[in-house]
């Protein structure tokens, strides 16, 4: 489907172009940004581990940053402090009741957390850390959750994306397209679609949910006079 629609969106924009050639134009607003500003919002990292800046960075260090920058919101440990969220801690929770997400539990790529916290953290001060700092809190992020077992062992963007975190293997790339296609070409049944008569299998009557009076609470009270 979004082929399609992207097809007919290129036709009909070469169609207005041709319709009206002073579009094609330049309208002289504006410039072409440079390739500094283009840098400064080219900033994604992919799980590949492309888009990675150069830099490293050790848990030993990343500590000191995490405790200055980071830990009024989510504690000394990454166990969160008020109602922030917890980064560290939570392993073999995710299928209990009361599922603890964090780094080492839910987490998928190593990626996600350095991208995230390049991008947007800390809170209130978004993008103030270097390629540096943000592998060496990325790194303590790994030691706190016992993925990396080396404090000092060095993270850098060559080796960043080797590294596995436990739930990765419980996420998968969304495969509706080709999964549940037969769903969406299939003619749909507007009658007669079941293969049996439908049954009645139960009433509110039998199962005594409909009170046959109100209680005396909701009894109104007599008018005062």
């Amino acid at each position: 489907m979004s082929r399609s629609r992207n097809g007919i969106g290129a036709a009909l924009a070469a169609l207005f172009l041709t319709a009206s050639p002073a579009v094609a134009e330049r309208l002289n607003i504006g410039r072409v940004a440079t390739p500094e500003e283009i840098k400064g919002w080219d900033i994604d990292v992919r799980p590949d581990g492309k888009g990675l800046p150069v830099g490293k960075g050790t848990a030993a260090l990343g500590e000191t940053i995490f405790q200055e920058r980071c830990a009024s919101c989510h504690g000394e440990f990454g166990e969160g402090a008020g109602r922030w969220p917890e980064l560290a801690g939570g392993a073999g929770t995710i299928k209990s009741e009361s599922p603890v997400k964090t780094v080492g539990s839910y987490w998928p790529y190593v990626s996600t957390v350095f991208d995230f916290v390049h991008r947007a953290m800390p809170f209130g001060a978004a993008q103030t850390l270097t390629p540096d700092e943000t592998y060496s809190v990325t790194a303590y992020l790994l030691y706190l959750n016992d993925i990396l077992k080396d404090q000092d062992f060095e993270v850098n963007e060559k080796n960043l994306a080797t590294i596995r975190l436990p739930n990765e293997k419980n996420f998968f790339m969304d495969d509706r397209e080709t999964a549940e296609k037969e769903f969406w070409t299939a003619k749909p049944c507007m009658s007669n679609c079941l293969p049996k008569e439908a049954m009645i299998t139960g009433r509110a009557r039998i199962l005594d949910v409909t009170p046959d009076k109100a209680p005396d609470s909701e009894k109104k009270s007599p008018p005062v006079q």
